[in-house]
């Protein structure tokens, strides 16, 4: 799975990382259904990094994040809502799941990413450490010699 930088701003500039492909049918699936590659928008501040996944269908309960050295997976399994009293007669809509990684830089406070899901989708926000983040510099008046 290749990577690539998303933007040309200081986001591209090794913040995060993510796979660009669409389908992420290359993914080994170990459940039946399709592996599908979930949009996403991605904003910057000088704090913070924000990422919102569309990923319609997924409960809170069938949502998994993993961040594990610097590259953080997110991982979601939608099921078709049936009732046990019908019976399927025309079935497009079927079992699926999403996933996508992206690669995170030293500038992201990992152990303070904040998620949460809300009508189809999740919203990650990953805070810049306090290094990372722009500062004004106060300049002090020298004292003159005598």
């Amino acid at each position: 799975m290749s990577e690539s930088t998303l933007s040309q701003t200081a986001l591209s500039q090794s913040a995060l990382q993510a796979n660009e492909s669409r389908d992420a049918s290359a993914t080994e699936a170990t459940h039946a259904g399709r592996v599908l590659a979930p949009a996403v928008d991605i904003f910057e501040n000088a704090r913070t990094i924000t990422l919102l996944a569309d990923m319609p269908g997924v409960a809170p309960d069938q949502l998994e994040i993993d961040l594990n050295e610097g590259v953080l997976t997110i991982t979601g399994r939608v099921s078709p809502p049936r009732e046990a009293q019908e019976e399927v007669v025309l079935r497009e809509y079927g079992p699926a799941m999403f996933q996508r990684k992206f690669t995170l830089s030293q500038s992201v406070d990992q152990a303070k990413i904040e998620a949460r899901l809300e009508d189809g989708v999740l919203r990650l926000e990953l805070p810049k450490i306090e290094k990372a983040q722009p500062r004004k510099i106060q300049v002090n008046q020298g004292k003159k010699a005598n």
